[in-house]
């Protein structure tokens, strides 16, 4: 079983699989790992200290797993090209988190100060910008079909944030231009992860499209566990109630606000407040815990999840498509 014992082992959402296919993924996890720091060393120290703080902070590698495990779908993939693939992609991640705390005024960061709360915001989206760049140069020696899909990637990131950041067009349904934004802000990257990883074990192009479809409903999947870890967990790293405070519709507060029901008038009125007090904040939390729209959330994961699975029919039999439809069932029980 692959154990999280650290950054570099975050299967934990991986189920029992073959001890040498274990080795295999964690000893290229690591590499990542000891690659990422090195990634991110600047010419001065304070931006070293700077690009490397929330790269330190751990996390559970995601995209970086999608890569190798996708990359194990074929049989002889170079681990050098493995691995710059996967640092591109968390590289690329870590950077965006950069970005994301200013918008979102964040303080707590994967259990420790967010770098715009430590230094200011400036500094934070100059050190994400700096982390894009060197994203961008690994790319460029994986050859022009990475370096477009990252560059398609990353404009469909930015209009995804944009259109977060904009809110939906009137008469527009709330909750279809949300998933409409969290395809393209969080599946389009965890997608090209395992776009990544097909094309380094040199996948045909069928598998690749299997691939993709895949890794954009995971992805989607992938935030929508978030969503809930934000109102239901005090153990996540991340500081509870952070979307709710800063405005940022998620899928419970979607569904909560759907309500009639006379009895869901305080949160509401909460859900439309700025809960810049911390008493109200607390009041919001603990309503939204009791409210029926987290089981409905959960289980609207759980569909989406079974439609992520089903994408891996065409992919080869092996450990490394066990592993993928294993992560199926672990973005839903972290959020459970």
């Amino acid at each position: 079983m692959l154990s999280r014992v650290s950054a570099t082992q975050p299967a934990d959402l991986v189920g029992e699989l073959p001890g040498e296919f274990t080795e295999r993924v964690n000893g290229l996890l690591e590499l990542v790992e000891e690659r990422l720091g090195t990634a991110a060393k600047a010419d001065t120290d304070f931006v070293t200290e700077a690009a490397q703080h929330t790269i330190r902070a751990g996390g559970k590698r995601f995209r970086p797993l999608l890569v190798v495990l996708a990359s194990l779908l074929g049989s002889s993939s170079p681990t050098d090209s493995v691995v710059r693939a996967a640092l591109v992609m968390e590289l690329t991640h870590v950077a965006s988190l950069y970005h994301d705390d200013v918008m979102d005024e964040a303080e707590l960061r994967r259990g420790v100060q967010t770098a715009n709360l430590r230094w200011d915001n400036t500094v934070a989206i100059l050190v994400g910008d700096f982390l894009f760049s060197r994203a961008s140069s690994i790319v460029a020696d994986l050859g022009t079909d990475y370096v477009k899909l990252q560059a398609d990637t990353f404009a469909r990131l930015v209009q995804g944030q944009i259109a977060e950041t904009r809110g939906p067009r009137d008469g527009a349904d709330p909750l279809e231009h949300y998933l409409a934004v969290l395809a393209d802000k969080t599946g389009s990257l965890i997608a090209a992860s395992a776009l990544f990883g097909g094309m380094v074990a040199g996948l045909g192009e069928a598998e690749l499209a299997a691939l993709a479809a895949y890794g954009e409903e995971i992805g989607v999947v992938f935030q929508l566990s978030d969503d809930i870890i934000d109102i239901a967990s005090d153990s996540s790293g991340k500081t509870p109630g952070t979307d709710l405070r800063a405005g940022v519709p998620t899928l419970p507060t979607l569904l909560a606000r759907r309500s009639s029901d006379p009895a869901d008038a305080r949160l509401l009125a909460l859900l439309d407040s700025d809960l810049s007090d911390d008493a109200d904040l607390a009041e919001a939390l603990r309503l939204m815990r009791a409210h029926p729209a987290i089981a409905e959330a959960r289980d609207e994961i759980g569909r989406r999840a079974e439609v992520a699975r089903a994408h891996l029919a065409p992919l080869p039999e092996g450990p490394a498509r066990d592993a993928l439809a294993a992560l199926c069932d672990g973005v839903i029980s972290r959020s459970a």
